[in-house]
Order: structure tokens, then sequence, then C-alpha cells
């Protein structure tokens, strides 16, 4: 299984959390006491992994983030830990709802999905690494028929 610090689905990493803890960390304000967070840039490539591995949905809060804080660290964030196929992923549906092509929230088409997928299973030894715990994750869910339908059928977050 993964650490709750690592962002994963059903057990399998997409990103390495005890890297960005490491290297993406700033001190921000939070009501007057200084707290550590993860960098605007790194949020960005979190946020489009996020939706894209996790979620299959762009949430406008998802386009926001990346419209305010996309910049040059963001993609090297996004190449270094594999996951710019995601990014690339969120901008893409964050340029049809800025547009108004469609509405956010935004389920991700089926065939891009697979294509992320793919992209990563192909680029990443740490998401290969982990891919059979996705038969574990499995085999402990009763229910796991229900919350497939369930995932791909939603409408919203």
């Amino acid at each position: 299984m993964t650490s709750t610090r690592t962002p994963s689905f059903a057990w399998v990493v997409y990103m390495d959390g005890g890297r960005l803890l490491d290297c993406c960390v700033e001190e921000v304000d939070v009501g007057g006491l200084g707290v550590k967070a993860l960098s605007r840039e790194a949020e960005v490539a979190v946020a489009a992994a996020h939706a894209v591995y996790k979620e299959h949905m762009v949430l406008l809060m998802d386009c926001l983030v990346a419209w305010s804080w996309l910049n040059k660290g963001a993609w090297d964030i996004a190449v270094e830990h594999r996951v710019e196929e995601s990014l690339e992923t969120l901008l893409e549906t964050c340029s049809l709802i800025k547009n108004n092509l469609v509405e956010a929230p935004c389920r991700i088409k089926p065939s891009i999905l697979l294509r992320a997928y793919m992209g990563k299973l192909v680029n990443d030894p740490r998401l290969r690494g982990t891919l059979l715990n996705i038969a574990k994750y499995f085999a402990s869910r009763r229910d796991i028929g229900e919350k497939i339908v369930s995932r791909i059928t939603r409408k919203s977050y």
C-alpha cells in the first residue's frame, strides 16, 4: 500500500509525494501563522494529475489554479513527476470550459483518459511498480462493480 502523503488511486501511485514535499514546499501566511504548503507550481501539477488520474473530471477550481499559477516551473514539476500529459489534458479541457464549449465540472472522455493512462504506464516506473495494488484494492471491495459504474456515470464531483 502507499503512504497517505503519496497521490494515488486504488493504491496505484501517480506522483511521488515525498519528493514533492522535499522540493516544492514554501512557507505561506495563514491567519498570521507561517505554515508550509506546496508551492503554487506544484499545486498546478498536482491538481492536473488528481483531476485526470484520480477523479477523471475537471472542476472549475482546477482551471482557476492552472490559469492563475501555470508557469515554466509548473511544467518542469509536471515533467519531473511524469504528469505532463495530465497537465496538457487539464489545459485542453479548461480551454473548452473558458470558450463555453463544455460546462464545469467536465468529465474527461474515456478515450482521453485511456491515452493519459497509457502514457503514464509507459513512462512512469513508479506507477508500474504499484500497478498490482489495484488487484488488492478490487479484492478488498465488495461493492467494486457499483463503484466503477458510479465513477463512470457521475455528472459531478
